[in-house]
């Protein structure tokens, strides 16, 4: 047994709707198939995630080979030049959709528009998806109406937890930094910004000439939490994603207004005066963003590692910047000596607010349904994750999966994965353990694997701070509470309510006035300017809506608890 602990618009045009639609609409079907069928009586369904992604070939070699096991075939879309809330937007606009979808920040409209099929009915049908989720969690996952439309596709483990990255943000820096000051220990912002700032007075230039960036921010979109829930991870508090749920009290707060919040952006104001904050970091789009740190020109920065590193990392290994030092580690950073710092928590999250749907206009739901349970198979989760035996990895005499430093390198080429590699990405998928019970489910969980595969830079690095995985860089903490994360149901709060009007107003006006006060001539001039705005959102509003949702999941886990 596994072990579970505890993440209206106008029409753009026609061509935009072509793209993201799939199926005709009309009512679901629960027996026929009438998706469309491909050569050899495979069936083909659409998909549409509302995120950035990479598309593969249509001739992907893993694609046909998951399409002969499962006898289905997915041509996936995702997210490109909109937000997520315009590209679902455009859809319900026009009424039709594709047979699969992931709403990300839109999921509520979609949900709202009744664009979902109710799943519940179906999910007894099958074992791998009802195993997927304990039953409590999937009570959780019932909306309003009693029924459950989405199922979330990540941070799911089996058999147990198996980190050795650490999967979350935190403030990043390059190991060559580390390197030259002698691997120090720097635990707080002002050693970070002062260990940034004397390297790159000391080594304005990489190798070639090229001029370092010293510290960059991203601001595109959904992503400015590069820029402002630092107070939150600085003051010690783990990643609730929208106010901080102090663990003791468990009351709500909100950061945005703590004396820590000032110090923080007090600091980037002074560090954009001294040319240490990239002057673009306002103004550069997410794929600019990508590009710039995968020069290797990056020293420091704030994110999400899964917001980067898949990018990063690979191009970094491609052109050779791993000898320079040009790999990012995390460091547990806090605002002052003596603060705990909760950057990295174990265990699984469940995200209630989003996941893998099927739409209305998807003719076959049964058929799509059975697809997602044979994903979840053993066979189908080695291919989606390792690829193909004997060409992506090796197996030794013990059973353990392992790569050569050769299929390490071709398998971050981004021709190769385009053509062979098909992971399914935003389909549900197991991490932890593998199904054979002797391999992890993915190559980066596998622990000599993950050691092999380290660059020799951060291999270094690690050492030298006596740590075997990113994880211990930073440290372990357990999930605070059941509440957590309560972003899970921030997210699903829209203008319906005086809380979710107050929260996107929110939302928005700290996107606008937090690069101006970074900016700021007269830091304390701009910092009661935003203040005075922010108060106009009516912050309290989305706070008192936030509370009961605490309470309520805590006394949910109390009675669940109870029985």
């Amino acid at each position: 047994m596994r072990k579970k602990q505890f993440t209206a618009l106008l029409v753009i045009g026609a061509m935009v709707l072509q793209t993201l639609t799939g199926c005709s609409k009309g009512t679901a079907a629960t027996g026929s198939s009438t998706a469309k069928e491909a050569n050899g009586g495979i069936k083909e369904f659409t998909a549409f995630f509302a995120v950035p992604g990479d598309e593969i070939n249509d001739d992907n070699e893993i694609q046909q080979h998951i399409a002969e096991i499962t006898g289905v075939k997915v041509k996936e879309t995702w997210l490109t030049g909109q937000t997520a809330e315009e590209a679902v937007g455009t859809l319900i606009a026009g009424g039709e959709y594709p047979d699969f979808i992931c709403g990300s920040d839109g999921t509520s409209q979609l949900y709202d528009a009744g664009a979902l099929v109710a799943l519940d009915d179906y999910i007894d049908d099958y074992p791998n998806i009802k195993n997927f989720f304990t039953k409590l969690e999937w009570e959780q996952l019932r909306q309003s109406d009693g029924h459950i439309y989405w199922i979330p596709q990540f941070n799911n483990s089996y058999e147990k937890d198996m980190q050795t990255t650490h999967n979350d943000e935190a403030f990043w820096i390059q190991t060559r930094v580390l390197k030259w000051a002698g691997y120090p220990k720097i635990t707080t912002m002002d050693e970070y910004f002062d260990l940034i700032e004397r390297y790159q007075e000391a080594n304005p230039t990489m190798e070639d000439g090229t001029k370092n960036i010293p510290y960059t921010i991203l601001c595109d979109d959904w992503r400015y939490f590069c820029l402002e829930n630092a107070p939150l991870f600085l003051d010690g508090y783990p990643n609730d994603g929208s106010c901080i749920v102090d663990p003791e009290t468990k009351k709500v707060i909100d950061y945005n207004t703590t004396p820590t919040a000032k110090r923080y952006f007090q600091k980037l104001n002074e560090e954009f005066k001294k040319g240490i904050v990239d002057p673009e970091s306002f103004t550069q789009i997410y794929d600019e963003y990508i590009a710039k740190l995968s020069t290797g020109r990056v020293l420091g920065m704030i994110d999400q590692w899964w917001d980067f590193y898949g990018h990063v990392n690979d191009a970094i290994k491609q052109q050779g910047l791993e000898d320079q030092g040009c790999n990012y580690v995390p460091l547990p950073i806090t605002i002052d000596k003596g603060v705990k710092n909760r950057w990295h928590t174990s265990g699984d999250t469940l995200n209630v607010g989003s996941g893998l749907s099927i739409t209305i206009s998807c003719k076959d739901v049964r058929g799509a349904l059975k697809f997602v349970d044979d994903l979840l198979s053993e066979e189908a989760i080695t291919l989606r994750n390792w690829g193909e035996k004997d060409v992506d990895y090796l197996v030794d005499q013990d059973g353990l999966f392992y790569r050569t430093p050769e299929i390490r390198m071709k398998v971050t080429n981004t021709a190769y994965k385009a053509s062979h590699l098909c992971p399914y990405s935003y389909f549900p998928v197991w991490t932890g353990m593998s199904q054979d019970g002797i391999n992890a489910a993915k190559p980066e969980l596998q622990p000599n694997e993950f050691l092999d595969s380290l660059p020799k830079n951060v291999q270094e690095c690690l050492e030298a701070y006596g740590c075997k995985t990113y994880v211990d860089m930073v440290g372990e903490n357990e999930i605070p509470g059941p509440w957590y994360p309560i972003y899970t149901f921030v997210g699903t709060m829209t203008t319906a309510t005086p809380g979710g009007t107050a929260w996107i107003k929110m939302r928005e006006l700290k996107h606008e006035y937090l690069p101006k006060v970074v900016m700021a001539p007269d830091f304390e001039a701009g910092w009661e300017e935003y203040l005075t705005a922010y108060e106009t959102c009516n912050p309290k509003a989305f706070l008192d809506e936030v509370q009961p949702e605490v309470d309520r999941r805590i006394k949910v886990a109390e009675e669940a608890a109870a029985n």
